[in-house]
């Protein structure tokens, strides 16, 4: 019998149907039977949806300045005090 590791673990194969038959029908079961293994596989079908459905969004050009360049003074610290 599966249990909730071996879903998480195959869970990627288990949503794009590309698991052996056999284990997919085991995923299934598991899936059909565990109450939060059922919460987990749907919210993540459920945000799949709503993500391939997005359209690509423009970043304004002065926000993905600002945001380069708290990157990089985010890296710059890091690196401070790693002693890199």
């Amino acid at each position: 019998m599966l249990t909730c590791k071996d879903l998480l673990s195959e869970l990627n194969t288990f949503l794009d149907d590309t698991a052996d038959p056999n284990l997919r029908q085991e995923l299934q079961r598991h899936v059909n039977e565990c109450p939060n293994c059922w919460v987990i596989v749907d919210t993540t079908q459920k945000t799949l949806k709503v993500y391939k459905g997005m359209q690509a969004q423009e970043i304004p050009p002065g926000i993905e300045s600002r945001v380069m360049k708290a990157l990089e003074r985010k890296i710059a610290a890091d690196k401070a005090s790693s002693g890199a």
